[in-house]
């Protein structure tokens, strides 16, 4: 099979394509080095001539809803348009679970986009929308610090390794499409509880106040507005599991 993975030397894209290419796939990794304009779609004919799947895996840190929009709705409508013309059998995006629950983020406002635009083209598609990964934690705790004080809403989260939001992204490339899947981590549990747990193993001694009005990065939430409500895919890997197989990184 012919795979090419946007995004493809990325934290997920680049487990991806390596997942693809050892169950022994064609699979090209573009990246913002590959010289593929993805405002203009300069290449984008070129590059997906005879592939078969498409996996988006694009990521930018934009936080202001024109700017995510654009981004993520944008680059989507340019690929998928390169898609149609160039017959590709299936597109997988990544995207975040309770994009659509979260309608003052910005930033999920573009997955919104996004996934609108992959429901309006005609490629056949799946939308794959993952919660937080584990790796993603340091940066929660870090952007939710303020005067020595770090202080979080009291929703839940249910984060995943990065390992694992790969694989499943890998194994439905390579089946029927599926409209959209959700995959998490096996705990469900306050975001407090997890950001606890990542100072007793980094060591920290923070105090962490908690604080239903701060929301998730300043957008009002309810406990389950971004774990799964229904089906979902559910890794098996704990976050201590992960840090242990992270220990010499």
């Amino acid at each position: 099979m012919n795979v090419v993975v946007f995004g493809g030397t990325g934290n997920i894209g680049g487990r991806v394509a390596e997942r693809l290419r050892a169950a022994g796939h064609s699979v090209t990794a573009v990246s913002r080095e590959t010289g593929v304009d993805l405002t203009t779609g300069a290449g984008l004919a070129d590059l997906l001539a005879g592939v078969d799947v498409v996996v988006d895996t694009l990521n930018a840190m934009a936080f202001d809803t024109e700017s995510a929009v654009a981004f993520f709705g944008g680059t989507s409508e340019t690929i998928l348009r390169a898609e149609e013309e160039a017959r590709v059998k299936h597109h997988i995006a990544l995207s975040i679970v309770g994009a659509d629950r979260l309608d003052a983020s910005g930033y999920l406002a573009g997955k919104v986009a996004q996934e609108q635009a992959i429901r309006e083209s005609g490629v056949p598609s799946t939308i794959v929308r993952a919660t937080q990964f584990f790796d993603f934690l340091p940066l929660i705790a870090q952007m939710s610090t303020s005067d020595g004080v770090v202080t979080v809403g009291d929703h839940d989260l249910q984060p995943m390794a990065p390992e694992e939001v790969a694989r499943v992204l890998a194994d439905v490339a390579v089946g029927a499409p599926l409209g959209v899947v959700e995959t998490a981590g096996p705990e469900r549990a306050s975001l407090a509880s997890f950001v606890e747990r990542l100072a007793q193993h980094d060591g920290s001694s923070l105090p962490l106040r908690v604080d239903a009005s701060v929301g998730y990065f300043g957008v009002p939430t309810t406990g389950d507005a971004i774990v799964p409500v229904g089906d979902a895919r559910i890794s098996d890997v704990t976050l201590e599991q992960w840090w242990h197989a992270h220990a010499d990184d």
